[in-house]
């Protein structure tokens, strides 16, 4: 694969995790426009802060739980600490455009907002610029899940926090699995049995993809055995200084994926295009297509597959260890030399509060970031979620990881989509490793 080719890709990074809790301008908002940088209101001598964060695409008036939860706790932080929180907002229209990453490292490193709603690679690489505040002094980190601390320490350093833990997962027509006497997969092995039956039975495509989200097979059969084998520190220390090569645990991900291909059980083609839930999402609703992999909120919104016509319901991706969720998460991050920083980090502390992520929590039913915050989760995440409340996981994005797992993962599937094969992919992650070792 040509060098120069993956880092045009590096354009591209993911914007999928910021849409799975997208929030929009408000009353208290602005007018979109992505020039302006918010200051201090004299009125009422009341402060404003900026946070860019996206806006769902897809049906920017319809009721959203996941909106209207992040609503609710800005809301308490303007009341309890008498500031303003205006909105800046993006979303990429097509694939041909910036992403909401592209934007966000662009806005970050300008100094042009004062707190941010950050995906993990891009939390990442602002964290490795030491562009990102340490949050670690806030009071509501000591009520913070492990996973959470965990997945955005870079250098000793908390430097974003999220309202949710986002978790992936598999979403599937139940009522057409029943159709055909399938059991719900496990194993690779057989999620691809499952996926040859439908084939033959008619259905053109088994499996709806999109552009982000494909790398959750390949995280959840790389990592299985890392998160859930009792060694995770040692093996990860072991990909950190050279020891094993991430190649390795990437290979049988990526040629499972291949095999996916090459037996038209995803289209590739559609797939390199495709815009999450709206490249495969109506198929899926329409009960064209049986199995579509999307984040938790996904099941709790009206626009995406909230309320759907079938028996639907959310397991983990295959591997060597059962159905396994992929956890990721976004985070919410001040600029390191933003004009109102400590209001920003007030604002957070506010936000990320028990008090702030019970509403949040209780409004979208998702996981909390807060261990001290359950929700009961609607009958069709039971699946996935016991297997969570069983501390079965894999970790999507780890600082602790010193080559970016989200955010590359996600890249170098798209190469495979374009026709590159599955040995040029290892070559891309031998190459980002070689590079995070020479650093």
């Amino acid at each position: 694969m040509e060098k120069g080719k993956i880092r045009q890709w590096k354009r591209l990074t993911v914007a999928c995790l910021i849409g799975a809790i997208a929030v929009s301008a408000t009353a208290c908002g602005n007018d979109g426009n992505l020039d302006v940088n918010l200051l201090e209101s004299n009125e009422n001598n009341e402060k404003t802060v900026s946070m860019f964060s996206p806006m769902e695409k897809t049906e920017p008036d319809a009721e959203n739980v996941a909106r209207s939860a992040a609503d609710k706790t800005i809301r308490m932080a303007e009341e309890e600490l008498n500031v303003t929180v205006k909105y800046i907002t993006y979303t990429a229209e097509d694939y041909q455009d910036k992403t909401y990453d592209d934007v966000t490292l662009d806005r970050a490193r300008n100094n042009m907002d004062d707190f941010y709603l950050l995906n993990p690679d891009t939390i990442r690489t602002l964290g490795e610029e030491e562009l990102l505040m340490d949050l670690s002094g806030l009071d509501c980190v000591e009520n913070l899940r492990d996973v959470v601390i965990t997945a955005n320490t870079i250098n000793g350093k908390l430097i974003a926090i999220p309202q949710e833990v986002v978790a992936y997962g598999l979403f599937i027509n139940k009522d057409m699995f029943d159709q055909y006497h399938l059991e719900l997969p496990e194993t690779p092995e057989e999620f691809l049995e499952c996926c040859r039956v439908f084939k033959e039975n008619g259905i053109e495509t088994p499996v709806g993809a999109n552009r982000w989200w494909l790398e959750t097979f390949v995280l959840a059969q790389a990592y299985a055995d890392l998160y859930n084998g009792g060694n995770a520190e040692a093996e990860i220390a072991a990909l950190n200084n050279g020891e094993s090569k991430y190649s390795d645990y990437m290979r049988p991900g990526f040629e499972f994926l291949q095999e996916m291909i090459d037996c038209g059980y995803i289209d590739a083609k559609k797939a390199y295009v495709s815009e999450a839930i709206e490249g495969e999402g109506e198929d899926f609703l329409n009960q064209k297509t049986p199995i579509v992999m999307a984040y938790w909120g996904a099941a709790n919104s009206e626009t995406a597959y909230g309320n759907t016509d079938f028996n639907m319901l959310v397991i983990g991706f295959p591997s060597s260890c059962g159905q396994m969720p992929v956890i990721s998460m976004t985070g919410y991050s001040v600029g390191m030399n933003a004009e109102n920083k400590e209001c920003a980090m007030q604002v957070l502390d506010v936000i990320l509060s028990d008090e702030a992520l019970q509403v949040y929590a209780d409004t979208n039913k998702v996981i909390s970031a807060s261990k001290n915050v359950q929700v009961d989760c609607i009958s069709e995440l039971k699946p996935l979620n016991d297997r969570i409340e069983e501390n079965v996981y894999v970790l999507g994005a780890n600082a602790g990881m010193k080559v970016e797992q989200w955010g590359n993962t996600c890249l170098i599937v798209r190469e495979l989509l374009n026709g590159a094969t599955v040995d040029e992919c290892m070559a891309e992650f031998d190459r980002l490793q070689e590079e995070a070792l020479a650093e």
